[in-house]
């Protein structure tokens, strides 16, 4: 599913050895994993913080979550274009010190006593701001990085250390939360993007200057050229509506699973830590056969199974309660996580490869417009679910919903194909 090199500048051969012995690729790497396990750990210390040390309700621990993902929804498209037209590893450095500063203040906050549930709204905004800039450009940067044949592999690398912190993440989160408070493991995540900047900025290869055609001034037409490229696309169209119809559910009942564990289930936040963890372990092995499995059943094919994994075993995560019945939740998560990870790499790899690289920064977020812009609706709406019905009622609700959301695939030419194309026709 490779496709020729559409890169603005000659890229490196790889040395012997593998992406391993790739000094900047290892940099890159190390830098994503360690503030990915920075941020897992925040995704639930945030939460532990609104509700252990500000007594937030139900509702305003969705708002954050909402807040968070608001950025790709309000600035994605501007930021996309805004990427292809610039030295996209700059904008990544920036982007992690600007997270860093903003969750270094929740701590210094928390000492003065003038942390409000306001504040971390604040905080989330910002970092998910922080967040659109560092995840386009890193879409684009690692293309130009490396050979079209390598990325597949280097995604798959990238996408098992990420899912690896979604285990990590939280366990150590609830493990810190436990020991001297939620607030320390926020201070853990500042540190961590300061680590992720620093290998960034460790880097070698100098990065070639984007390729601006003649004529092309307008933000706003390059804009529209993305999303006429995605819209057009019958491949990335339906990857984009299962994503998004995906991400409702996904993110629904997960932005009410702290309150439902800590509240509903009556679990120590050391344990709620280490259940979401156990939950993401499925990630870890679905990204270690991401590779694998498309030269078994096809890529095409591969996309499919990652959906059907993905949606009907999150049935089994509204049965979690007290006790054994805990089970279900690591039951259901693995298998979602499994599909989630698998499902991301290979869409990610044919997106990279199958894209042309002048437009691939506006492709990226046309996509995410939609794939992370029904995040915060899904938390609010989860939100609000929660308030009438309570936590248990809401996960029951956006769980049954990604139940449905594999059929979407099936509307498309994934169906009838074996491996998805190398470029587009």
């Amino acid at each position: 599913m490779t496709a020729p090199a559409r890169t603005s500048g000659p890229v490196a051969a790889p040395p012997p050895g593998g992406l391993f012995r790739h000094r900047d690729f290892r940099l890159l790497w190390t830098g994503h994993t360690v503030s990915a396990v920075g941020s897992n750990m925040t995704v639930v210390a945030l939460p532990l913080v609104a509700v252990a040390v500000l007594d937030a309700t139900t509702f305003q621990v969705a708002v954050l979550t909402a807040a968070a993902w608001l950025p790709w929804l309000l600035a994605g498209l501007p930021v996309g274009a805004w990427v292809d037209r610039v030295r996209r590893r700059p904008v990544m450095i920036a982007a992690d010190l600007t997270a860093a500063a903003l969750f270094a203040s929740v701590p210094v906050a928390a000492l003065l006593g003038l942390l409000t549930v306001g504040h971390l709204l604040v905080v989330a905004l910002g970092a998910g701001l922080a967040r659109v800039f560092f995840e386009t450009a890193d879409q684009v940067y690692l293309p130009t990085l490396l050979r079209p044949e390598q990325v597949p592999e280097a995604n798959a690398r990238l996408h098992a250390t990420q899912t690896a912190s979604y285990l990590v993440g939280p366990g150590l989160a609830g493990l810190v939360a436990q020991v001297v408070g939620a607030v320390a493991a926020v201070a853990l995540d500042a540190l961590s993007f300061l680590l992720s900047a620093l290998c960034l900025r460790r880097i070698r290869a100098v990065e070639p200057r984007p390729h601006r055609p003649a004529g092309t001034t307008s933000l706003r037409r390059e804009v529209a050229a993305g999303l006429r490229f995605v819209v057009r696309d019958p491949y990335l169209r339906v990857l984009t509506v299962f994503g998004a119809a995906s991400n409702i559910g996904l993110t629904g009942y997960q932005a009410v699973l702290v309150v439902f564990l800590v509240r509903s289930a009556e679990l120590p936040a050391g344990l709620v830590g280490l259940l979401i963890g156990l939950a993401s372990l499925g990630g870890v092995i679905g990204a270690a056969l991401a590779a694998r499995l498309p030269r078994r059943l096809g890529s095409a094919r591969t996309v499919l199974v990652a959906g059907a994994l993905t949606g009907p075993p999150a049935l089994l995560i509204p049965l979690a309660g007290p006790g054994a019945r805990t089970g279900w939740l690591v039951l259901g998560g693995v298998l979602v996580s499994l599909g989630v990870a698998v499902g991301n790499v290979v869409k990610g790899s044919f997106r990279q490869t199958y894209t042309p690289h002048r437009l691939l920064g506006r492709v990226t977020v046309s996509m995410q417009l939609l794939n992370y812009g029904t995040i915060p609706l899904a938390a609010l709406l989860a939100g609000a679910l929660g308030a009438t019905w309570g936590p248990h009622g809401a996960i029951r609700a956006m769980t049954a919903w990604l139940a449905l959301t594999p059929l979407i695939l099936l509307a498309g030419p994934l169906r009838k194909r074996r491996d998805l194309p190398a470029a587009p026709s």
